[in-house]
Parts: structure tokens; sequence; C-alpha cells
């Protein structure tokens, strides 16, 4: 999940050996100069955060969250301060252990990171904030009734990724400093609140004066703050197996469930690869459709939009990712977001694995072989080979498109393919022991790879390192000239079908029987982006595209009508757009209709403005800033 741009550039210090000697009993942080976090205000290396505990209560009338997090720091001998992260929280007060006021300063607000929040220790070990959030909070969406599927109750729910806890939770929100953490919820009784973490106390909470309830939860694993995740709303829960099980509305569930049968068995597979699972449960919540991502890989609780459920499993790879994702960047996770490639490019060859343990070989080919043609076309947009979009080590933000997954997923296979599948597996399943709860650099993993893999002191090193080219894929623009591409014949005899389309043929000549999402997506992208009115009302009567009761489908088609200003889907396009907020599906057709100019500009600024209201504001940023582009 790609992070926005950032005007600041802070830098954290060397860290004093005291600090680092206290830190061993802790998570440790990295203080190598490119594991230095330009995204965050705090200085870890003088003093750092290492648990949050939260006592919050959620108000659904005015949409904020309102309580104290209680914060411990370990900080360096003779350092006076610590450098919290906010962005809008109204802060109250706050105090030491023994609730005596200590001096803070809120500084001056940057649009993307929010103010420093500076403290004067006085030699407390633990700082309490009494503070409120903003209605219009970053990681928060507030939904009405009418925006959810039972259309009875409101709901909240969080997306913390990359930098927008800092609008809810005051602490050093940097994916390298990791934390533990525990939280007592209070919401109006009827709600039921869930989080990242394990719930402890009675499963009903603990009712409290004025028809509220408290819930409690903890996470004892050391995690990046941008993991910590809430929901609350009119959930059930539905088991998927003993250590699995799906959270969602009523009316949601059972189709939910169903869709995710395979999870079980996911793990298993997931475990025989890389080692065990580490955190307990893996259960899932199935949000409204406004949503802004595919999944979230929340522990303990991975967050997914409605739009994977379609009946046939066909977007399981989803599931697979999310879950992929307890091993690769929940267990090691990238120190910045510089190096987001080490969590999405780590996670999409992990995904594929499992795809391919569950579902055989062709099946993860059909993934193997999209993402390849997916990386080869972000390559492209971005400017081309020499780019330095391209790159998979970012200046700020990671690659260009979807290129921290899929070149870096294609750089991880081409590794495989060079030394075999055993010894890669041994190697992988070593490196997620050696660093697990970690930070990790592009630099670091490099440097493990080398000592653990390469050994480039023997001649058979030496031209393993050649023959790879580690510092070409990771910190050069481009796709390098070994990069492994899987073909898939199923996607093969798609193209067979579309060449037949393209010299000519009709389209009621395609043969979708039986076609999955990935067939469609390549039929779809693949189709040359000049089409005449005639030949796109063909196309549709003959495939129903418009009608199609899959979201990724729906997309793929609308992108290819607005790229001809074929009026007739407009009305659909704009159906779809205030019914779907997931970013990967709904920016493009934004971003197309403003390709379009003096046509397609104000039909996407007016279908904007009455969607807007129902998207969270990850995607309210994101469609503003296409709208707005110059």
């Amino acid at each position: 999940m790609r992070i926005l741009s950032l005007a600041a550039l802070l830098l954290a210090t060397a860290a004093p050996a005291p600090l680092l000697a206290q830190q061993a009993k802790v998570a440790p942080i990295l203080t190598s100069p490119e594991a230095r976090d330009a995204w965050t205000y705090a200085r870890p290396a003088e003093a750092r955060v290492t648990h949050v505990d939260l006592d919050l209560n959620v108000d659904f009338e005015t949409k904020t969250i309102d309580g104290t997090a209680t914060l411990d720091v370990l900080a360096a001998k003779g350092v006076r301060e610590i450098v919290l992260d906010t962005l809008d929280l109204d802060i109250k007060s706050v105090s030491d252990q023994a609730y005596r006021p200590l001096p803070f300063t809120v500084g001056k607000k940057d649009p993307q990171l929010g103010s420093p929040l500076t403290i004067q220790l006085n030699g407390a070990q633990k700082v309490r904030i009494r503070y409120v959030s903003a209605p219009g909070a970053r990681a928060l969406q507030w939904l009405t009734p009418e925006q959810t599927l039972g259309k009875k109750m409101p709901f909240l729910f969080s997306q913390g990724q990359a930098i927008n806890n800092r609008s809810w939770i005051p602490t050093q929100d940097s994916p390298g400093i990791r934390q533990t953490w525990s939280a007592a919820i209070t919401v109006p009784d009827g709600f039921v609140p869930v989080m990242s973490a394990q719930k402890v106390g009675p499963a009903e909470g603990e009712l409290v004066p004025h028809y509220r309830r408290t819930f409690r939860f903890a996470m004892e694993n050391p995690v990046p703050p941008y993991l910590i995740a809430i929901a609350v709303g009119d959930l059930k829960f539905k088991e998927t197996g003993p250590r699995s099980g799906v959270w969602a509305e009523a009316g949601m569930l059972d189709a939910a469930a169903e869709e995710f049968a395979d999870v079980e068995k996911m793990i298993d597979a997931a475990q025989a690869l890389y080692g065990p699972y580490r955190w307990g449960r893996y259960d899932m919540l199935v949000l409204p459709p406004s949503f802004p991502f595919g999944g979230m890989e929340n522990p303990n609780l991975t967050f997914f939009t409605p739009t994977i459920i379609t009946g046939d499993k066909s977007n399981t790879d989803v599931l697979a990712h999310e879950l992929a994702h307890s091993w690769s960047g929940n267990l090691v996770t990238n120190a910045t977001w510089a190096d987001s490639w080490l969590n999405e490019g780590f996670t999409t060859y992990f995904e594929n694995r499992i795809m391919e343990a569950l579902y055989g070989k062709e099946r993860a080919a059909i993934y193997a072989d999209l993402d390849y043609a997916g990386m080869v076309r972000d390559v492209k947009n971005a400017g081309g080979d020499t780019a330095p979009a391209t790159r998979l080590h970012g200046d700020l933000g990671g690659s260009a498109g979807q290129l921290d997954y899929l070149k870096g997923s294609t750089f991880l296979r081409t590794i495989e393919y060079a030394v075999g599948r055993e010894r890669w597996d041994a190697y992988l399943r070593g490196y997620f022991d050696r660093h697990a709860f970690q930070p990790q650099t592009s630099a670091g993993f490099l440097a493990d790879l080398r000592t653990h893999l390469i050994k480039g002191d023997t001649q058979e090193g030496r031209a393993l390192e050649a023959k790879l080219q580690l510092d070409r894929w990771v910190f050069e623009p481009g796709i390098p000239a070994n990069a492994v591409h899987v073909k898939s014949d199923t996607l093969a005899k798609v193209d067979a079908q579309l060449a037949a389309f393209n010299a000519g043929g009709p389209a009621s000549a395609i043969d979708t029987a039986g076609w999955q999402t990935q067939q469609w997506k390549r039929l779809l992208d693949n189709l040359p982006r000049q089409q005449s009115a005639a030949r796109l009302a063909e196309f549709d009567a003959a495939l129903g595209l418009t009608r199609s009761k899959s979201a990724y489908v729906q997309s793929a088609w609308f992108d290819l009508a607005i790229a001809n200003r074929y009026e007739p889907v407009i009305p659909a396009v704009e159906g779809y757009l205030t019914r779907v907020g997931r970013n990967l599906l709904v920016t493009p057709l934004y971003r197309g209709l403003k390709a379009q100019g003096e046509w397609g500009e104000p039909i996407a600024r007016r279908i904007f403005a009455k969607a807007k209201p129902g998207y969270h504001p990850v995607t309210v940023g994101a469609v503003t800033r296409i709208l707005e582009a110059k």
C-alpha cells in the first residue's frame, strides 16, 4: 500500500551505546543510515516507545475517539525528552505514571507528517496522554447505518498503513519502532469492537455506566505501529477452523466463511514452507465496501474488502497474500517505507507458493504470469527502464505502480530458479527465524543473503553473485535481463482468443466458459486501447461486461470504455464508483476520466462529489490528487 510523498525529511541520530544495550531486552531498532525514517518526528535512538496501553471511548455521535494512551518509554542516559507523532489530535494533558503533569509542546503541522508532540520526561518511564481524535481523522472511517450492509447501526474501522495511525494514537509512528500494546475499548451497548490483537476478558465485554461496554485486547508480540487496528459495528462471528474464523455483518457472514474455507489449509501450507505461525489465531474481518484496499494484514485480524467475495474462490490469492504477511511484513518488517518491497515483494512471492501448494502449479503460473505482465506495464508507465521510480529501494515511498509487489516477487523467484527451490526455501525459513520481530532494510537483507546463501568467498559464490545481479535488482532502475518469466498455459489460450478477436473475429466467438477473474483480466487488460463504439457495444453484448458481478471485471471493462469515451457505460460507472471504495479498482477509472479532458473530467468531478461521503479518507485523498493534478 503506497505512501504519499512527504514534505519533510527528518533523520534519526546515531544511537548512544547505553541505549543499544538496553534495547536488546525489547524489540531492536536499526540505526544504520539506510534505516533512518523520513516520515516520523521520532528520535528513537534517544528515546523510544516500547509499549502502548490504550483506554479509549468510541463516540459515534461526535465521530471521535477519546481517552488516554499510556506509553512505556526507554530513554538513553541523559535524554530529557521524547518526540511522538500526532495528526490533528487534541492533546488535553500529559502526565507521568504518578499523574504528575509533564511539560509538552505540539509543533507546527505538516500536511502529511502531522505535528511533533515533544514531552519533557523529568525522569518518567511512563507517559500518560489524555486526548481526543478529530472527526476527520485520517486513519478512521465512520459509516452511517445506510452505508453498511445491515442498514441498522453505524460502523467504524481504521486503516493505519502507512502513517495514518498517528491520527488516533499518539506514538512513534514508524515501522522500525516495534511496540507491544494493549487496549480497553468502550463502546455503546450492542456494538462489537474487534482489534488486531487477542481478546482478553469476557467475550461480551464488561458493562459500564451509561449503557456502554468495555472490551479488552492485548498484543504481546512487538509490532510496527501501523498494525494497530480497530473496527466497531454490528458484527457476527463464524469459525472456519480451530485457529481461524470470520467477523462480518450478518448478511455477509456465510458467504465470507464459504469463500475463506481453505484458510486452515493455507496456514498449514505456509508453516510447511517457512516456519511456525507465531500469532496464535488468524481471524478475518470483512468490511463494508468503502474499505480502500483488498486486504490489510493486521495481526490476528486481517481486514478484507467484500469485493473479493465472488462465490468461486477465484480471488483467494488475496487471502493467501495477507496470510503470508504474517511472516513477511508482520514478523520481519521494512524499517522504512522506502523499502516497502521487503514486505510486499516477499509476500507476493510467498502468496504464490501457498497457491501452488493448495491449487497446483498452473494456478500459481497464472498469477506469476499476470504479475510479470504487470511489472512490464508499470515500468513502461513509470518512464521505462531508466526511470528512477522503477528501483525497488525508493527514495520516498518505494517504487512506482505495484513494482514493490511485482518486481520484488520476480526478484525472489529469479533467485529461486538460480539456486534451486530446496536451497532457497531453507534460506528463507532461516531468514524469518533470524530476523523475527525485527525491522529490516534492503542493505540488511542483501548482507544476510550474501552471508547465508551466496557465501561469496568461494568460487561458486562469486559466480552466483555475478549471476544474480543483486544490487542491480534492488538499487538500479528497470528489469534486469535475468528476470524469470513464468508462463501460463491457461493464459496462453486467452491470448489466442484475443488475437482472433483483434484480427476481426466476432466477440461471440470468445469462449469464456469457466473463466475466473484472472482470465477476464488478461483479456480486458490486453485489448488494444483504441476501439470503435460499435466494437465495444458488440463486446459488451456478447460477454455481459457491464452487468458482470465481478468488481474486477467491471473495473477493467469500464477503464477500456472510458478510454474510448463510450457514453453508454457512464450510468453504470457512476453506480460502480458510488458503491465500491477499493483504491485498486476505482482510482484507474477516475484517472481515465481525468485524462479525457473536457469530456471526462466533468463526469469524474460530478461522480466524486456524490461518492466522496462514502469513501475512506485514503481513497478521498487519492482521488483528489488525481483530479487536482495539472
